[in-house]
């Protein structure tokens, strides 16, 4: 993992709204990561920030996102990211090419902004979707380890 740690990749995670699921995705991700990787989150379409279940959620694991900005998705076509993943299947339909991004990854996770119902029963949804990136986010993590770990065997041989 030391050459990660020396080019610090920037991973992008795209939502259809940026108020829940990028953002839990970017805590996760900068969090686990301890550094190795630069995360960032955006959306298609700005809804005003992320949503305070989605705040709350992740304080429940000791993750503080209220902190985030999420980038504007126009500025983030600019940049170079290492990986961008979309969230949704509506972010993977409508989104825009990232010419500089040579990893384009897609998590079909659930809005939990669009659970109804009572309270305890929204914040559950949020929690398992909350529960379901995390999992993803050290699925991700280990891949790119054991990438390395291939790539320093290669060329090792």
């Amino acid at each position: 993992m030391e050459a990660i740690m020396q080019r610090k990749p920037k991973v992008l995670f795209l939502s259809t709204g940026n108020s829940s699921r990028s953002q839990m995705a970017e805590g996760f991700l900068t969090t686990m990561a301890n550094g190795h990787f630069e995360a960032a989150s955006t959306a298609l379409q700005q809804n005003g920030g992320a949503n305070p279940l989605a705040f709350e959620v992740m304080r429940e694991v000791g993750i503080d996102i209220s902190h985030q900005n999420p980038k504007n998705v126009q500025d983030s076509l600019k940049e170079h990211f290492a990986y961008v993943i979309t969230l949704s299947d509506m972010a993977k339909e409508r989104s825009p090419i990232f010419p500089f991004t040579p990893n384009l990854l897609h998590w079909s996770l659930a809005d939990p902004s669009l659970a109804k119902g009572p309270k305890e029963s929204v914040k559950q949804t949020f929690r398992g979707v909350r529960d379901e990136i995390g999992m993803k986010v050290r699925q991700f993590l280990e891949e790119m380890k054991q990438r390395e770990e291939r790539e320093a065997r290669a060329k090792a041989a």
